[in-house]
């Protein structure tokens, strides 16, 4: 009996499976009509549409405006460990594949769960010093790079897009680009924020006025602990054993659900304070932040987005809904290529002119913690660097004694921000751990801070 019930249970999950991945291939086939590339695609005309005219009530009301037909990509979905909608850690997808994800990260709706700021004022502007560098040209034709860019001296000289025949004909200047890792070091500068516009006492301060966590070992905790992925959660949330959490899709849910699931009234202690890479621990600085903020959220959010940073296009972060005070924001954010450029640039300023926030930047930095990682290889290679410290990445290998903050992402997504010498490289890729798709990490994100380019 056991076993039909599995059966029917599993094929229930696969059939929910199969239909929300068919949503989502129907949802791309619109995209790409919407947006004239109907070379990949294969339309099928309507006889029922065939005998009104476009436009008319008629033609509306069957839905003739919807597109109708498949494409003709060969694109390779897999079921197990990712869905249709997050490209498989390990694989090795064609160009075809790739477009699906470019198009699943960047384009697909996402306003159901990240909430949308829009520029306000007038953005920072780059000046531009551009040099050519052959090498990186020839990786970004084979590799899952879709943007590169590279700032020095209050210059951008690298500008560099997927070449057109690679991903480069979906791809502009208004094209957001997804993370969630990266999101975690934008919460951090947040929080900076947060901090200096007396919202929140300071990176000792201890959270025990937030009633969402109370009676789990988070509670009472320094915000350093959080800053520094050394909460002491590691017994019920691993993303690098097996790069999944023990907590299960946290990420899919509140605050709430997950204490109340797992951490409250459950005896959870606090095991030994190391670092201890994961998502959730943003989640709940994140919404530690809009608790505190309270009323002014869109307020500060504008402040910091439109006054500091001086965005030029949209940025989603986070998720806001009816139900805040549960702990629904996540700490994602969708950003063009020259806004990460912005936030980034805006995290220089502030720690080479030591203004409130730059204190924090310098305090955080000082406060950072070793990693101490077993096996290092859980990281990718451009995240394997010695130290941890307020959501950003530090001390990375063969760059000693430079001051950079790193905000690593999935896919092989990088910032580096040398806040000393003015060097800062972005990096927006969509695949990275597959050995085809490994760029090398060391000629196109350490020597450029070892060496800089003249």
């Amino acid at each position: 009996m056991k076993k039909i019930l599995g059966i029917i249970v599993l094929g229930l999950l696969l059939s929910g499976n199969a239909h929300a991945n068919n949503k989502l291939i129907q949802s791309f086939n619109s995209w790409l009509s919407d947006n004239g590339y109907h070379q990949y695609l294969e339309k099928i005309e309507s006889e029922t549409c065939k005998s009104f005219d476009k436009g008319d009530t008629n033609w509306y009301y069957n839905n003739c405006d919807e597109f109708r037909g498949s494409n003709n990509l060969d694109i390779k979905i897999k079921n197990k460990a990712f869905s249709a909608a997050n490209l498989a850690y390990h694989s090795n997808p064609n160009r075809d594949t790739l477009i699906y994800y470019l198009w699943a990260y960047s384009y697909r709706d996402r306003s159901s769960h990240l909430r949308e700021f829009k520029p306000t004022n007038n953005s920072y502007d780059f000046k531009f010093n551009l040099i050519e560098d052959k090498y990186l040209k020839k990786q970004m034709k084979t590799k899952g790079i879709l943007s590169y860019l590279y700032y020095q001296d209050g210059e951008v000289l690298i500008d560099e897009l997927s070449p057109k025949e690679r991903l480069g004909e979906f791809l502009n200047n208004e094209t957001k680009f997804y993370s969630m890792s990266m999101s975690k070091s934008v919460t951090s500068y947040l929080l900076g924020h947060a901090i200096c516009d007396g919202y929140i006492d300071g990176v000792d301060a201890r959270v025990n006025d937030w009633p969402v966590i109370k009676d789990s070992l988070y509670h009472d905790q320094k915000l350093i602990n959080f800053l520094n992925m050394n909460t002491g959660d590691q017994k019920y949330i691993d993303e690098f054993g097996d790069g999944t959490s023990k907590l299960g899709a946290y990420e899919d849910r509140d605050i709430e659900t997950t204490m109340r699931s797992h951490f409250r009234n459950k005896n959870t202690k606090k095991s030994k304070q190391t670092y201890n890479y994961n998502g959730f621990v943003t989640q709940l600085i994140l919404n530690y932040m809009k608790f505190k903020i309270g009323k002014d959220y869109d307020k500060f959010y504008s402040k910091v987005f439109n006054d500091k940073i001086k965005i030029k296009n949209s940025i989603r972060y986070g998720y806001t809904s009816f139900q805040e005070e549960n702990g629904n924001g996540h700490p994602n954010i969708m950003a063009t290529r020259f806004d990460y450029l912005r936030i980034a640039k805006a995290i220089m300023d502030d720690y080479q002119n030591d203004t409130c926030v730059g204190k924090y930047l310098k305090e955080i930095h000082k406060r950072r913690i070793p990693k101490n990682l077993t096996e290092k290889k859980n990281e990718p290679a451009f995240n394997r660097t010695k130290s941890y410290g307020g959501q950003f990445h530090m001390d990375f290998p063969g760059l000693k004694n430079q001051i950079i903050f790193g905000m690593g992402g999935y896919g092989g997504n990088m910032i580096l921000i040398d806040v000393e010498n003015s060097r800062i490289l972005v990096v927006n890729s969509l695949h990275y751990n597959n050995k085809k798709y490994k760029y090398n990490y060391k000629k196109l994100l350490h020597d450029p801070f070892k060496k800089g380019f003249n």
